[in-house]
């Protein structure tokens, strides 16, 4: 409990000294016995007290109510910086060619990109540690982008639309307009606090960061818009584009000096570098998982305490009490405790 006012408490002593003292009584009139006043009832007289108190107290109640007397806890909530992630992938022809695995096998590019994107997003319990804080969206593209899943924090149906990709093999469909999807990613962000979203937890979390992960394996050869075009849109909004490109591995050089870069990846190395986001090359299972914990270890949510003080005042309580003794020495006066002048 703390006051809003403390110094009004202070004249609640000066208060008492005045009205709470015993009045001064004149010289009066000496009589030499009070038997003839025998018949006269002195007994209210001596309760003539309790009125000063009533009005010592009412008004001492005011002076308390005037302090604004006030009750305040204090709650710690910890705030979300989180990050909008949309996730581009490659959905061609191409990706259905095999990727060598860490045993020797062989799966194709589309599968383990698949299991990647998934731990990316829920973590695998080793290096990647999951995205349960962020907005993620997924994207996929061949000659046409589609929208897969907007962004959201419903991660559980978002895996199952992750699971469920697949090549596209249609002869008239197939083809890598990444540029078009870059541009759909990037005014998908930009217009992210317009977006009517049903999961209503981002109202207690701030998107701090908005970035887009773009995987390929091949260079952009439908679509209406140019790569570096959609690239320009993503820098002039603030996202950062990720680059991964997979390629075979007599393709992949170590490092990623541009001099060694095919003319495609230094397309998406330059998409990178000028948003603010980086290009990596991978060409097996160990070095695209490798990517992926890169990117995580980049964007990481921040979780942040931040302090709300909840104050209630309690003027009223004393203002009450104070009208109620106010009242109840004005009954008293008039009635009982009733002096003729």
């Amino acid at each position: 409990m703390s006051v809003a006012y403390p110094w009004l408490l202070a004249l609640i002593p000066v208060l008492a000294f005045f009205m709470l003292r015993k009045p001064k009584l004149g010289k009066g009139l000496p009589v030499p016995s009070l038997r003839s006043w025998d018949h006269v009832d002195q007994g209210r007289a001596r309760y003539l007290w309790v009125l000063r108190a009533l009005r010592f107290l009412a008004v001492a109640l005011l002076l308390v109510a005037l302090a604004r007397p006030q009750a305040g806890t204090t709650k710690s909530m910890q705030v979300t910086e989180g990050i909008a992630i949309q996730m581009l992938v490659d959905v061609s022809s191409s990706m259905d060619m095999n990727l060598e695995l860490p045993d020797g096998g062989k799966r194709t590019r589309m599968e383990v990109s698949k299991e990647l994107v998934e731990d990316f997003i829920v973590g695998d319990g080793d290096k990647l540690k999951g995205r349960a804080d962020d907005l993620i969206g997924l994207i996929t593209f061949a000659r046409y982008p589609d929208t897969r899943c907007p962004l959201t924090f419903g991660h559980p149906a978002l895996l199952q639309l992750v699971r469920s990709l697949t090549v596209q093999d249609r002869p008239n469909e197939d083809g890598t307009a990444y540029g078009d999807a870059l541009a759909l990613a990037a005014a998908r962000l930009k217009h992210l606090d317009e977006m009517e979203m049903e999961d209503q937890s981002l109202i207690a979390g701030e998107v701090t960061s908005r970035v887009i992960v773009l995987l390929t394996d091949g260079e952009n050869n439908s679509g209406n818009h140019l790569p570096l075009e959609a690239a320009g849109l993503a820098k002039q909004w603030g996202h950062k584009v990720y680059t991964i490109s997979l390629g075979d591995p007599q393709d992949s050089v170590a490092g990623s000096s541009a001099s060694l870069l095919s003319p495609a990846e230094k397309v998406l190395e330059h998409i990178s570098r000028e948003t603010g986001g980086v290009f990596r090359k991978a060409h097996d299972y160990d070095s695209l998982k490798g990517v992926y914990e890169e990117i995580d270890k980049l964007e990481r949510s921040k979780i942040s305490a931040r302090n709300f003080n909840e104050t209630s005042e309690w003027f009223w309580l004393p203002l009450a009490a104070g009208l109620l003794a106010l009242l109840a020495g004005m009954i008293l006066e008039a009635t009982l405790l009733h002096t003729t002048p």
